[in-house]
């Protein structure tokens, strides 16, 4: 069904049901983490950048930040690396940092850009080398066979700083910052950081009304595959404790938990396969994923 056969008291209704919230998250920061489905097919592509466009619009700062993995496998793929992960990381070595920094600084941060910016947006691009804004080190797994073992994964970053400021200036010439998840060392190395991770510092710094990460999940499931549409910290740790949450969920879940902790009010893990995803978890009762409340 599309929107043009909808009755028009109908369209009024879902119009009015969104203004408590524009009003509510008006002047507010609310930061994406864009990946998965959402950011591989067309339809899903023009609708997510339709939707950043007119939350800006309605006057919220909205910061994007990207992933690219299977757009990185692709790459490696035809330069003949296998890709490999270890707790939801990508090891990372010196070859495969230059693929994941043309990749994510270039290829699919433009692209993301220009998206926007052909939806009527004012996107500008960034990655961590940018005004040095998200510095970083070497990141070291703790090995979980062997608790006092730390596992090197390459060139993998761990975020030791994050400047606000140029987001801020951004922001406030109504532009949207879209941020490739790439750090800088002090001197000047470059690091693959997690997307999520990303996201979730920025929005903690930000002190964001919301992180919102698009997944190719209808959000966190239980044991039975149930979707928990509301959920808190506490309950979140139980469920890695006892193994619900794993692989790739964990670094999302984790950068979850750490913003959530960290003052952001509410962080969504929602179903980017959902055309306007975003929309439906911001400005209506219905909302299409979970949400983690700060406490």
């Amino acid at each position: 069904m599309s929107f043009d056969t909808i009755a028009p008291d109908i369209k009024a209704d879902i119009l009015a049901e969104a203004l408590p919230y524009i009003r509510k998250f008006h002047g507010k920061t609310i930061v994406v983490k864009y990946g998965g489905n959402a950011m591989t097919e067309e339809h899903l592509k023009q609708g997510f950048a339709r939707d950043v466009v007119l939350l800006k619009l309605v006057g919220m700062n909205v910061v994007v930040v990207h992933g690219g993995g299977p757009q990185i496998e692709n790459l490696l793929t035809r330069v003949g690396k296998k890709g490999e992960f270890i707790q939801g990381m990508r090891v990372t070595d010196a070859e495969t940092m230059e693929v994941v920094e043309m990749v994510l600084g270039g290829q699919v941060n433009k692209d993301v850009v220009n998206l926007i910016n052909q939806a009527g947006g004012k996107a500008v691009g960034l990655t961590g080398k940018d005004g040095n804004f998200i510095r970083a080190k070497k990141l070291m797994l703790p090995n979980k066979d062997n608790p006092g073992d730390l596992i090197d994964v390459g060139q993998v970053g761990d975020i030791t700083s994050i400047d606000p400021s140029l987001i801020g200036l951004l922001d406030s010439g109504a532009f949207i910052p879209v941020i490739a998840p790439i750090g800088v060392g002090t001197e000047g190395e470059t690091y693959n950081i997690n997307a999520d991770v990303v996201a979730g510092k920025i929005a903690e710094v930000l002190k964001a009304e919301k992180l919102v990460l698009l997944t190719n999940t209808p959000g966190v499931l239980d044991k039975a595959g149930n979707l928990l549409t509301g959920i808190t910290p506490k309950e979140i740790d139980d469920m890695v404790e006892d193994g619900t949450l794993s692989g790739g969920m964990l670094p999302k879940i984790g950068s979850a938990l750490d913003a959530a902790r960290s003052g952001v009010k509410s962080v969504h893990i929602i179903d980017g396969r959902v055309e306007h995803a975003l929309l439906l978890e911001i400005l209506t009762d219905h909302g299409v994923g979970t949400m983690i409340r700060s406490h």
